[in-house]
């Protein structure tokens, strides 16, 4: 299965791309001089995307295959990447004056279309996982795809401080590299056939029927804690390098420092997931999983280094599988409504747009360490949702 899936691996490696606004509102908010609430416009412009496309896309790929739609999110990202390069972002250290927000505009308009790609990505990658995976091991699948999506999103933390260090070049060189990376993906994927397996008596997906599916008691629950899971992900990323700059002293090698107690935890938890899923249900799993993560934002407000680091750590662990957890359940609740669903459900992926921004204007109000109460308070609400799809107490109707 994951030879035959090696072009889908690809996609969800470029899919992981868009998560590079996490780390890029440290580095836009130092490079621009910008305010916190400023410099989260950067996951707003991207998540918005989301909440914009993602319902549209499922309906026209329920029409036109997922092939095409493929092909679209791919193309896009690439137009992205390239239009901060056209501006002479591409690794050179360019220094900008306070108040010149040209760039930084263009920079927003690259994350826009580059988030819009990974939103195309992401409403026609996660049904495709369905279609390779054997019955019952959808969720482990979706998993381990989602640990190669991780590798994507630690490109942001890795390269810069790499690229500064041998090369002398700054962040913006992630532009060439993710359209290098892109370019080869659709190479690959350019041959790719793909055999849906789609429900012959099942009526065409419309914006209505989409939509109609939130009147599904479970299916709004599960919608709403996804808002709040990708909310509280994106908040970390942004969160966690400032955090460690502004409380403990920890500047160069940051991002490097963020990337090991948060993005790595993310990535071993995620191939970590794709075997504890053998043994324990994906329902459970969800459980025990948010726990984890409460912990760990927990101690975070301890204000001591050591704790807060190893709090940093168990987020991450914890937050590695709520994703695909959360995607998965929901779609074998409705197989019959996968690509309705995953419009519906990759639209909630625009809770990144909001809660950080929510997240900034606490930091603005109080300081940095206080801002955490909101990614807190979005796992608390994943919790009782989990607990609730476990316990099978939510109307579906």
């Amino acid at each position: 299965m994951k030879n035959k899936a090696f072009p889908i691996f690809l996609v969800f490696l470029c899919m992981g791309f868009g998560d590079v606004v996490g780390p890029l509102v440290g580095l836009a908010k130092e490079t621009f001089q910008l305010s916190y609430t400023m410099a989260q416009l950067i996951p707003f412009v991207g998540f918005i995307m989301f909440g914009v496309l993602s319902v549209p896309m499922g309906v026209y790929q329920d029409k036109k295959g997922k092939k095409p739609v493929l092909l679209i999110g791919l193309i896009v990202a690439l137009i992205g990447l390239i239009a901060p390069m056209l501006n002479g972002m591409y690794g050179v250290k360019v220094h900008f004056n306070p108040g010149e927000y040209f760039s930084f505009y263009v920079v927003l308009l690259s994350i826009l279309l580059l988030c819009a790609g990974a939103t195309i990505l992401q409403v026609v990658g996660n049904p495709i996982m369905r279609d390779f995976s054997p019955e019952g091991k959808y969720s482990k699948n979706l998993s381990f795809a989602q640990s190669i999506k991780a590798i994507g999103s630690s490109l942001g933390f890795l390269v810069p401080p790499l690229v500064a260090m041998a090369f002398g070049l700054d962040w913006s060189i992630l532009f060439p590299v993710f359209t290098v990376m892109i370019l080869i993906t659709l190479f690959i994927v350019g041959p790719l056939k793909i055999s849906e397996h789609k429900d012959p008596n099942s009526k065409p997906a419309s914006l209505g029927s989409c939509l109609s599916l939130l009147k599904n008691g479970y299916v709004f629950v599960m919608v709403l804690a996804l808002f709040l899971y990708v909310g509280a992900e994106v908040s970390m990323s942004s969160g966690v390098p400032i955090l460690l700059k502004e409380n403990f002293k920890i500047e160069g090698f940051g991002l490097w420092v963020s990337w090991a107690i948060f993005f790595l935890p993310i990535l071993l938890g995620r191939f970590a997931g794709s075997l504890i899923l053998e043994k324990v249900s994906a329902k459970s799993f969800l459980v025990i999983t948010t726990i984890i993560a409460i912990a760990g934002v927990l101690s975070i407000f301890t204000s001591n280094e050591v704790i807060t680091m190893i709090g940093i750590i168990l987020v991450g662990l914890g937050f590695a599988n709520i994703f695909p957890l959360i995607f998965s359940i929901t779609i074998d609740h409705m197989p019959e409504r996968s690509n309705e669903l995953s419009g519906l459900m990759v639209t909630a992926i625009c809770g990144g747009a909001i809660i950080p921004l929510v997240m900034g204007k606490v930091a603005d109000s109080t300081n940095m360490m206080m801002s955490f109460i909101v990614p807190l308070v979005c796992l608390i609400y994943i919790i009782a949702a989990s607990v609730l799809s476990n316990g099978k107490k939510i109307k579906t109707a």
